[in-house]
């Protein structure tokens, strides 16, 4: 298996601290309002990685996080009136309900800050103790300047670094880099008692005490969004390795940001897309296959027609498996192409274009009346589709969620002969694989293609709507 590591920026052969066991760590989210798509995406792929590391290893530790004490939390509990438990407990809760009905499982462990208190304490005392921090007018920061190895994963110069960077300046700081990892607690605001006084923890030491608690010292792999890079997991990289002298991660892995209709997610612009809204337009799995539609390095821009194009995708499968569906399924393990596009820095596009391929294969032997065939590959197309996280719900009642559907945007033919041209170059280079997965992009946005001595012609289906 490879993944893109951010600290390297190149694709490496996963390397895990024992043979038989990997961890994973991913920032979870701030509970003080609802998931939107943005809190969405690194947990669905944060899950496809999580299926496919099981597909490979004995024991996988999986953990993520709740950051259950923050700012915004006591600013919306201040709001409300209310202790900060009641509002972390019910965005907590709806969290859970939202990912699950995109389908993404339970991880192993849901470390919350509010339960490592102790953990915290402990980490700062140790880098007191190893001179890496220092007390001031009753905070305790980090100095930046006692690890030279400061600004590696996010490549930034120190003076980089200050231009518009969330970096607070105060006069009891060293260095304006210096970071919190314990700060002062007023009497309306929530605080636990600590050698330096009642107080709070600061952001960055909280996940690397969970993960020195839970995972070790030195964790696998550690995922989240690329907005974490700078400061926070190069804070946390300072922390954990100057407490414990040990490499803190092996694997970074970092998932691109969503935009909405080309702009960037804003209150500002009344573009936020909650996931509970978008469930009311579409079955959860329907998003979640839009969700993976780019690949995970690359911005997602999440429109209409993204999302309908997933929907008509997931129909033309549950169709087929509708078909087959009081046929007992051989048991298979995932298909070899979808196994290797995944295990190549989580190609979910060449899969999803093999799945559907798949489709066609088991749609071809329900014509043809090839019982055992069909057999076989509707094990391997529910086998392959498990690792993603599609195509595991009773069709019919699939199908039905699936039907009432919004109507599609007009498809613009510059964009379909786009995506051709891009295929057709693809072939020239045979770079067969991406040509597959941009047939696939085509075939799910209800186009079919043909290939001729004369070009490649193209044909929408009946109810797409092109301009």
């Amino acid at each position: 298996m490879q993944l893109f590591n951010t600290l390297t920026r190149q694709k490496e052969p996963l390397r895990t601290e024992r043979a038989d066991r990997v961890t994973l760590y991913v920032c979870g989210p701030t509970v003080y309002n609802f998931a939107h798509i943005g809190n969405a995406r690194p947990a669905v792929v944060f899950d496809v990685l999580a299926r496919l590391l099981r597909q490979r290893y004995p024991q996988v530790v999986y953990a993520r996080n709740f950051t259950d004490v923050d700012d915004k939390i006591n600013a919306a509990a201040a709001a409300a009136g209310v202790p900060i438990g009641t509002i972390t407990e019910r965005y907590i809760r709806a969290y859970h309900e939202d990912m699950q009905a995109l389908g993404v499982l339970a991880p192993d462990l849901e470390p919350r800050v509010t339960d490592h208190i102790s953990a915290i304490i402990e980490l700062i005392e140790t880098l007191l103790a190893r001179g890496h921090a220092y007390e001031a007018e009753g905070h305790v920061l980090f100095h930046v300047a006692s690890y030279p190895d400061y600004g590696k994963l996010s490549r930034r110069r120190p003076e980089d670094m200050l231009a518009g960077a969330r970096v607070e300046v105060a006069p009891y700081k060293r260095d304006p880099l210096d970071f919190v990892l314990w700060k002062p607690s007023t009497e309306d605001q929530p605080g636990w008692d600590s050698p330096w006084g009642r107080g709070r923890p600061g952001w960055h030491v909280e996940c690397s005490a969970m993960i020195g608690r839970h995972l070790g010292h030195t964790i696998d792999i550690h995922g989240g969004g690329q907005d974490l890079i700078f400061p926070h997991h190069e804070n946390e990289i300072a922390q954990g390795t100057c407490a414990h002298g040990a490499r803190y991660c092996n694997t970074w892995v970092h998932n691109s940001f969503v935009t909405v209709d080309g702009q960037k997610m804003s209150k500002s612009l009344g573009n936020v897309l909650l996931v509970r809204d978008l469930l009311d337009q579409a079955p959860g799995e329907a998003v979640r296959l839009a969700l993976l539609s780019t690949h995970y390095r690359r911005p997602l821009d999440w429109n209409a027609e993204r999302l309908d194009s997933a929907r008509r995708t997931l129909r033309r499968a549950y169709v087929a498996l509708a078909k087959v569906e009081a046929l007992e399924a051989e048991s298979a393990e995932p298909d070899p192409a979808v196994l290797e596009a995944l295990e190549s820095d989580l190609n979910v596009s060449v899969a999803l274009s093999r799945l559907q391929q798949l489709v066609a294969e088991l749609e071809r032997a329900e014509r043809e009346g090839e019982r055992a065939e069909q057999a076989e590959l509707k094990g391997r197309l529910l086998a392959s589709a498990e690792l993603l996280g599609l195509l595991q719900h009773p069709p019919s009642l699939a199908l039905q969620a699936l039907a009432d559907e919004v109507r599609p945007a007009a498809l613009p033919v510059a964009r379909i002969e786009a995506l051709i041209d891009e295929r057709n170059r693809a072939r020239e280079q045979r770079d067969f694989a991406r040509a597959d997965a941009l047939r696939g992009e085509l075939e799910a946005l209800g186009v079919t293609i043909r290939d001729t001595p004369q070009g490649t012609d193209w044909q929408a289906a009946k109810e797409v709507a092109v301009q």
